[in-house]
């Protein structure tokens, strides 16, 4: 199963853009005000959280075969 498997806690700013960009809601705000992994088998692997990340704390498992760019062509944060 392809799905967001965790966010790294040493990496993650608490910005919520992942949570703001997740079509699925798997997103939500834990406690401390970060994000965490709610509802991971609604997960669509579609990779806008990891796009929006600016630290690369988001984890999707397996790993993809191709970077995100590749994929979806030149995006940018917050664009």
């Amino acid at each position: 199963m392809v799905t967001v498997e965790r966010i790294d806690p040493e990496k993650c700013l608490g910005c919520m853009r992942c949570v703001e960009v997740c079509p699925m809601d798997v997103l939500r705000v834990g406690s401390g005000d970060r994000p965490v992994v709610r509802y991971r088998e609604d997960c669509q692997c579609c990779y806008l959280c990891v796009m929006q990340c600016p630290s690369g704390a988001i984890e999707v498992m397996p790993w993809r075969a191709f970077p995100v760019g590749r994929i979806y062509g030149a995006f940018k944060p917050g664009s």
